[in-house]
């Protein structure tokens, strides 16, 4: 009897530690292995971050989100370059586009949401700008990114959006083009200046227009704005790609969404 009773107390701590260990291997369990998840991105998205962080290690138990923002360009650059990172949130398409196609992504790019793009104007608007084609005013200090960062394709699109506009003179995108006095490394250098009073305008994201205390906005023309869409992608080099791939999907889930709702970013198309 002795001996039976040997063997049943053997057999339900081997069914235990079985138990325990299919535990770990299951995500979102506690007794999951801990995993820290590097996230890039860009740096509009730095506010966005700050709120998903909490949100979503807290019904993610074992998962801990380290987020890196800057240009989309640099950061994909540095992932070619082998930084090490799980997850790339660009402000384009086509910065994650590259990674899939160098076979540096593991899957396709997902966009997650999309940006509309905003004018802003330094504190008491010195440089008296009442409307979009003020850009083009002689003296007018405009403060822009790098020709790299995704910003500035998304203004200048604008800019030729702007200057078919009925009453813009015909060399408008030039005019703006002389008054770029700054192009930074990210669009939140770009506010930065325009906050400082270094420059008179920017062309940013509405997101970053919204988030800023120190600039107002200038009214665009609906028929003239850019959509920004933002993509992301899981890094092929991954160690955590299941990980990453669900934080990736809780971006688009309606947990993901309301946070991104709630900084001004719209719903990607479906």
């Amino acid at each position: 009897m002795r001996t039976l009773v040997l063997v049943a107390l053997a057999a339900a701590l081997v069914a235990a530690c079985s138990t325990n260990g299919a535990l770990a291997a299951t995500p979102g369990s506690p007794g999951r292995a801990a995993i820290d998840l590097t996230v890039f991105a860009a740096a509009s998205l730095a506010g966005v971050l700050n709120k998903v962080k909490p949100a979503y290690e807290s019904t993610h138990a074992g998962t801990t989100l380290t987020m890196s923002t800057d240009s989309s360009a640099a950061l994909e650059a540095k992932i070619e370059q082998g930084a090490p990172a799980d997850v790339f949130l660009s402000a384009d398409t086509a910065n994650p586009q590259k990674l899939v196609q160098k076979g540096l992504s593991a899957g396709e790019a997902i966009v997650f949401a999309v940006n509309r793009l905003a004018i802003i104007v330094a504190s008491g608007n010195p440089g008296g700008i009442a409307s979009p084609a003020d850009l083009a005013k002689p003296g007018v200090k405009v403060i822009a990114a790098g020709d790299e960062v995704p910003i500035t394709k998304y203004a200048l699109q604008l800019v030729d959006n702007l200057a078919r506009e009925p009453g813009y003179p015909a060399d408008f995108a030039a005019a703006y083009g002389r008054n770029v006095v700054s192009k930074e490394d990210n669009v939140k250098a770009v506010i930065g200046k325009v906050e400082l009073g270094e420059g008179d305008a920017a062309i940013v994201y509405a997101t970053d227009a919204k988030a800023s205390t120190k600039v107002t906005t200038v009214d665009i023309p609906e028929g003239a704005n850019v959509p920004a869409s933002y993509a992301g992608a899981v890094i092929g080099a991954s160690s955590h790609q299941e990980a990453a791939k669900a934080f990736l999907g809780w971006l688009t889930s309606p947990d993901g969404q309301a946070v991104l709702s709630s900084f001004g970013f719209l719903a990607p198309p479906e």
